[in-house]
């Protein structure tokens, strides 16, 4: 991957069922942003799935500084969360958050067969996930007058770039979205022209 992309998911998947000796986990995957729809989706699930024993999860938010975490909601230490969290790193996803709810079917599996029934359950539900390779950008903002309009259209059309906002009154306004490892050669570009004021802001 390059330096700015990241991988995640888009949309929600799940339930992924995984069965032992005769207790039920179903994985759920979500993407989030913050720890707010984190706390939304385990809400949910717990009222869809009320009369569950466990909703254990892990989620990783972030990009350039990565928030994780793992819970193990009431199973022994390290047996759910993690395991969970694990499946996340191994496939280098961020702002996911994946929820394992299971249904308590008599049997106690151990440690061990806890740590590969939440594994498990995790695994099936991320393997069904699309992941999707997302390339992060920065927004260049552009004022400058019409006798510069194609100066602009040039570098824009050079290099491919979108318009992702524009503004034209007495002078014109453009915001334009520039991946991260193009970004300081092509605000230069724009530089150059020293009639266009250039300005940036973080998406």
């Amino acid at each position: 991957m390059a330096s700015d992309t990241y991988k995640t998911i888009e949309e929600s998947f799940g339930p992924a069922l995984f069965k032992d000796r005769k207790s039920k986990f179903l994985g759920y995957a979500y993407p989030v942003n913050n720890t707010e729809e984190v706390k939304k989706y385990l809400e949910q699930l717990k009222k869809e799935h009320h009369s569950a024993r466990h909703w254990c999860y892990a989620y990783r938010i972030g990009i350039e500084k990565i928030e994780e975490r793992a819970n193990d909601d009431g199973e022994p230490s390290n047996s759910a969360g993690m395991p969970i969290l694990n499946q996340i790193k191994s496939k280098e996803l961020t702002n996911v958050l994946v929820v394992v709810v299971r249904y308590f079917g008599g049997v106690k599996l151990g440690v061990g067969g806890l740590i590969n029934a939440y594994k498990t359950a995790a695994q099936m539900v991320l393997e069904e996930a699309e992941t999707v390779e997302k390339i992060r950008t920065k927004n260049l903002i552009l004022d400058f007058g019409y006798e510069d309009m194609n100066k602009v259209m040039r570098i824009i059309k050079d290099h491919q770039l979108d318009i992702a906002g524009q503004d034209l009154q007495e002078r014109a306004r453009y915001v334009l979205p520039v991946r991260l490892d193009d970004y300081e050669k092509i605000k230069r570009e724009f530089e150059k022209i020293y009639t266009i004021k250039v300005t940036e802001e973080e998406n």
